[in-house]
């Protein structure tokens, strides 16, 4: 049987942190579900999510998940939720642990990467990341850089042959 790995399990993203992966280096990932209010997943279906400058923390064995934005849903009136509530996430007990231990870790931290729907439930893809020096960044763009260049000069090549 094939190994599925999370990015082949997704089914719809709602939101990505596009700029987690340009801040820190992703040592390592896990899939985790997300508890939510009813007025919330509503909101999610409609894609009114962010997950820019949100982190995920371990607190008493459990994880929670902060600073995530989930707009408020218009339809419901009294029964809303507060946008930026904390949320718990639901791991296994041993990964909690192992998470944990790698966190205790100098400069390792759990930041959420996206949120997206698989088979109905909403779940959370969190990574394990340490930060990037500044001098990494630039190093990662002017790579970036030169690739683009280095395909744009190719497909030149190409088109006059």
């Amino acid at each position: 049987m094939k190994k599925e790995t999370i990015d082949s399990r997704k089914d719809k993203v709602i939101v990505s942190n596009r700029k987690a992966r340009h801040l820190y280096f992703i040592k390592e990932r896990f899939e985790a579900g997300i508890e939510l209010r009813g007025t919330e997943v509503k909101s999610l279906r409609a894609g009114r999510a962010s997950l820019s400058d949100s982190y995920a923390t371990v607190d008493n064995r459990e994880v929670f998940l902060h600073n995530s934005h989930i707009q408020v849903y218009e339809q419901a009136n009294r029964f809303n939720h507060n946008p930026i509530r904390l949320r718990r996430l639901l791991l296994h007990k041993s990964e909690i642990k192992r998470l944990l231990g790698k966190i205790k870790e100098k400069g390792m931290s759990l930041v959420p990467l996206s949120m997206y729907f698989h088979k109905n439930k909403v779940k959370v893809e969190l990574a394990l990341v340490k930060g990037k020096k500044s001098f990494d960044k630039r190093h990662d763009i002017e790579s970036r850089d030169a690739k683009r260049d280095m395909e744009r000069t190719l497909k030149e090549m190409h088109r006059y042959k």
